[in-house]
């Protein structure tokens, strides 16, 4: 049985992947051109190069079909409720950083902070008739975030597309995504929350705690390690 490495399948994340690997002497390969989503690891024997929506990482890791894989730190908890305990974190890559953050509107020029929003949302919801709504496609780390906040009075609506639209599109009347730079956020007229910070990620290398480890993949995970310094 071979050792299956999960890699982000497209776009920035999989050449940033293949430069990460490379730089430490491990050269990742598609067998079969860019449309192949599968590959091979030149330099280590025993391992195979599977192709992933960097999203799919975490699922595949958690079901044991991939013994390691890249995706963001973002993607690992909020798609796996309890993560520690299906995946661990091997090493953090040095790129992909982007923060997860609540953002408000600018001309909401008294809310700041989250207490702040916490009494927007009630006196939204007395005014209105229904709670203020948070557009995000990141529900389970907004929700236990706000929560140990002790904020209230919100529901979570899906952002399937451009979320820093939402509230421009009147969807929502804040959101909860991810950003880089802040530049798209001021952009469509939306400030951080002086303490919105959610979660920072990154891109990580993960490796599965599921059962599906046996003599020949844990060498071929020892050399992989080994290879890339991770020892």
């Amino acid at each position: 049985m071979t050792l299956k490495l999960g890699i982000p399948s497209k776009g920035r994340l999989m050449e940033k992947t293949f430069d990460w690997f490379r730089d430490r002497g491990v050269t990742l390969s598609l067998t079969g051109g860019n449309r192949e989503y599968a590959g091979r690891v030149e330099d280590v024997p025993g391992v195979d190069l599977v192709l992933l929506a960097a999203g799919e990482v975490p699922r595949e890791l958690a079901a044991g079909r991939v013994h390691a894989g890249v995706t963001g730190i973002d993607m690992v908890r909020e798609k796996l409720a309890f993560w520690e305990t299906r995946v661990s974190e091997v090493a953090r890559l040095g790129f992909g950083g982007a923060d997860l953050v609540i953002a408000v509107p600018d001309f909401w020029a008294d809310c700041r902070t989250l207490d702040d929003l916490d009494a927007v949302a009630a006196a939204f919801r007395q005014t209105h008739g229904h709670r203020l709504r948070i557009a995000t496609k990141y529900h389970r780390l907004v929700r236990e975030f706000l929560k140990a906040k002790g904020v209230a009075d919100y529901q979570l609506v899906d952002s399937q597309g451009a979320t820093e639209g939402t509230v421009k599109n009147l969807s929502a009347e804040a959101i909860a995504d991810i950003t880089s730079t802040g530049e798209t956020l001021r952009a469509n007229h939306l400030r951080v929350l002086d303490d919105g910070l959610v979660l920072r990620s990154e891109a990580a290398l993960v490796k599965t705690r599921a059962e599906v480890w046996t003599p020949e993949t844990r060498s071929a995970w020892s050399e992989l390690q080994a290879r890339l310094g991770l020892d």
